[in-house]
């Protein structure tokens, strides 16, 4: 099978276009295509589907999409669900773009050896598989999103196959194309001092001088700029005169950061309280230097607890122990779309000073140059909002100089070598001395007792605690008083902890969409019970299952964060609790099966 995106997006198989049902479906196949093996987001398709106004029903659109492709498209290939994405396995498939990076990197390596002859012929033969309009019949938003990029892909072969060229003397060719393409792309300098070598070789010097002035006068009145270097030599060149030897442009270094220490650490929360006993233990990690020193952190805790916030302000303060830069990435792990590995290690290495093409497509290539530059530096690497080990095991380096900071709501169990931090509630002075910085000093003072209300019905979590503030600075007529009122009333207390972006409810809702249906059926049963804490052995009687079956499902809600133990003798004789907002959040998804179910079981006992 073949697979076409430089020009209308196609698949052929045996000489013949294989159908295809329109716009959306042909970006579906070119998106993952492009993603050369790797996974796609729900969240990034639906992007390139829809932009920012997804219908309703677009899950069930895209799986649409997904199910009519593997159905068109046979047993050739394969589509994987992976990472709350798609992955395109295309096998033995050929794919158009594949072939022209393949023929242009042998011409670029052909050129800068001076094998002029076989640099032109692979460089002709990569830019004769272009048909037409990259991407013509997909969505505007994927145009908008890969064109640029596909364009300047081009536009680098299409400067060296140039290049070759000229060194072959085929000058004569080459004028009228060039003046084409000057024509269209008036700012770009390397173009018009090609065209300048060509007419000068042509003993056109007065030709050659008229396009350099035009360019002058482009540059000063698009971009109030003087020609750079290429354009400065082809007019030195040609000032000269037509006797002296005329050297074409060099073919350009590949796109890159080049000299820059990465620096990708996100802005800290400016108003973070407390935390100082966690912050000093992290510190202490973090700065370390034998070899034998902890390399890896994790930060663990429930939903909106402040991981993120402690992991970035640790990250900040221990800044200047890491001389070789500081690498970020949030992995997606509590929005159920996962990032793919092999995506957050393209960032690393384009921020390491990659060029594009140097990068490898495959994850474990991609794991093998990322860990071989990080080899004799002292880089520090935050990985937030992890979702399990397969995610982050190919995101940790090799180096023992470096150090690692992790953040998720399990515990990773399978992470070797990793010291575990503990991340709980704010003890009541934080929480208020939190509340208070971001609400005003003069606001709590005047009302202390309504805003210890609200840090308590808030649950004392970082999260809640925010957005309760945020809401009292958003309604500066409010008084604490009302707003206490306001939260009281279970019914709505979630409602009332929403503002914008930040939403309690919705961070809980991340965790309880990750369980298995059985054990959110627990959740909401156990949320029902009357009482502040409960024996393990109540999620077996408000299932209906075994004691084994049922201890089995609390501890699947305690990994998940929606529990917490109330005391334990080390076995089964374990008692559980909610954390209050999760038990509003468990009773508001409770549907009148559940409330009869619990209801008919009300003697369990305590």
């Amino acid at each position: 099978m073949e697979f076409r995106v430089l020009g209308p997006v196609s698949a052929w198989r045996d000489g013949g276009e294989v159908p295809l049902d329109g716009a959306k479906q042909r970006t579906v196949l070119a998106v993952l295509l492009l993603a050369r093996g790797r996974t796609v987001s729900d969240t990034r398709l639906c992007q390139l589907l829809w932009d920012e106004n997804p219908p309703a029903t677009f899950a069930a659109q895209l799986y649409n999409y997904v199910s009519r492709l593997r159905k068109y498209l046979g047993d050739e290939v394969e589509i994987v669900r992976q990472w709350s994405g798609y992955l395109l396995r295309t096998g033995d498939s050929r794919l158009d773009i594949d072939e022209f990076e393949r023929l242009a990197g042998l011409g670029r390596d052909a050129l800068r050896s001076g094998r002029h002859e076989e640099a032109a012929r692979d460089l002709h033969e990569a830019l004769a598989l272009w048909r037409g309009a990259t991407l013509s019949n997909v969505t505007d938003h994927l145009i908008e999103a890969e064109s640029p990029r596909l364009a300047e892909v081009r536009m680098a072969a299409l400067e060296d196959r140039i290049t070759a060229d000229l060194m072959l003397g085929r000058q004569a060719d080459l004028v009228v194309e060039l003046s084409d393409l000057v024509a269209a792309q008036p700012l770009h300098e390397l173009l018009r001092s090609h065209l300048i070598t060509a007419l000068l070789r042509c003993d056109r010097q007065a030709d050659a001088l008229a396009v350099y002035h035009q360019g002058r006068r482009v540059l000063a009145d698009e971009l109030g700029a003087d020609p750079g270097p290429a354009l400065a030599e082809a007019y030195q060149t040609v000032l000269a005169g037509p006797g002296t030897p005329v050297v074409a442009v060099a073919p350009r270094a590949g796109p890159g950061w080049r000299d820059v220490r990465p620096a990708m650490l996100p802005p800290g929360a400016h108003d973070f309280c407390g935390r100082e006993q966690e912050l000093q233990a992290l510190a202490g990690l973090l700065a370390g230097t034998s070899p034998s020193a902890p390399q890896r952190t994790l930060l663990t805790g429930m939903a909106g607890v402040g991981k993120s916030a402690l992991a970035l302000r640790a990250a900040h303060l221990c800044s200047s122990e890491f001389p070789d830069g500081q690498l970020y990435a949030d992995l997606g792990g509590t929005r159920g779309n996962a990032t793919d590995p092999g995506d957050v290690l393209g960032w690393f290495l384009r921020s390491l000073g990659n060029a594009e093409e140097a990068i490898p497509r495959r994850l474990d290539e991609r794991e093998c140059l990322y860990r071989s530059q990080l080899a004799g530096r002292r880089v520090l690497v935050v990985l937030d909002n992890s979702a399990n080990y397969p995610q982050v095991r190919p995101l940790l380096p090799g180096d023992p100089s470096c150090r690692v900071i992790l953040t998720c709501r399990g515990r990773l169990s399978e992470l070797p070598g990793v010291t575990r931090v503990e991340v709980g509630i704010l003890d009541p002075a934080q929480a208020l001395e939190l509340f208070a910085t971001i609400v005003g000093l003069p606001r709590v003072a005047a009302e202390p007792g309504a805003a210890h209300r609200i840090v308590q019905l808030c649950g004392r979590l970082s999260i809640g605690i925010r957005v309760a503030a945020a809401r009292l600075i958003a309604r500066p007529h409010w008084s604490l008083r009302y707003l206490a009122q306001r939260l009281a009333d279970e019914r709505f207390r979630l409602n009332e902890l929403r503002l914008g972006t930040l939403d309690v409810r919705a961070r809980i809702e991340g965790s309880y969409q990750e369980l298995e249906v059985e054990s959110q059926v627990a959740l909401r049963r156990l949320a029902l019970l009357n009482t502040a804490d409960f024996p393990i052995g109540a999620a077996a009687r408000v299932l209906g299952v075994t004691p084994r079956v049922g201890e089995e499902v609390a501890e699947s809600l305690v990994d998940a964060r929606l529990l917490e133990i109330a005391g334990s003798d080390g076995g089964r004789r374990q008692r559980h609790r909610f954390h209050d907002l999760v038990r509003v959040f468990a009773r508001e998804k409770a549907d009148p099966v559940d409330h009869r179910v619990v209801t008919a079981r009300s003697a369990l006992s305590a």
